[in-house]
């Protein structure tokens, strides 16, 4: 790790209140998610983030966006997430969302088939398209027109477009997780 954990007793107030939204957010919505170290300052994505705030706020500002206007299936979100972390090979995105992926339902098999950049063949039909779409962007490459209306045609408008953000969200947090080599 490039970045170690901040304390959050050492930070100014601006950075303070954003660890602190942070740690609200994440007690809550990733519970299962070992995120913090002993001495309560955020691990994984967030040291990186917080030491430097001029990019970081904004880059949280989005994911937090994101969850805040979901409407994708849990499930359907996290076959996307952990899609991009097989594609980056993120090690703390793959920790983190391979838990939430079993917290959520997924047998351990899916969610090692997913981890391991697999299609698993027991997707639902929503689950099987958020996978060829993030599969598709995490190569880098245009969504097909027949891949981009079937999607639309099964998730609509709206969650496709909630789909494609995502992707680039999880995008950017598996290159600065990468960027500053963090581990689990």
């Amino acid at each position: 790790m490039r970045v170690n954990p901040i304390k959050p007793e050492t930070m100014n107030d601006e950075v303070r209140y954003v660890h602190d939204e942070v740690f609200k957010l994440i007690t809550h919505s990733q519970g299962p998610v070992v995120m913090t170290n002993d001495e309560g300052a955020l691990t994984g994505p967030f040291p990186p983030m917080l030491a430097f705030p001029q990019f970081g706020i904004p880059a949280l500002s989005f994911v937090r966006s994101l969850d805040n206007h979901a409407t994708l299936p849990k499930k359907v979100r996290e076959v996307a997430i952990l899609t991009v972390g097989a594609a980056f090979g993120a090690r703390f995105e793959l920790y983190a969302h391979e838990i939430m992926a079993k917290h959520f339902g997924f047998s351990s098999t899916t969610v090692a088939s997913l981890a391991s950049g697999i299609r698993p063949a027991d997707l639902n039909q929503e689950e099987a398209i958020a996978y060829e779409i993030a599969s598709i962007l995490a190569k880098g490459h245009i969504v097909p027109d027949s891949a981009y209306n079937l999607a639309k045609e099964i998730l609509g408008q709206e969650g496709l477009a909630e789909l494609i953000f995502l992707v680039g969200a999880y995008t950017l947090l598996a290159t600065v997780l990468n960027g500053f080599d963090v581990l689990p």
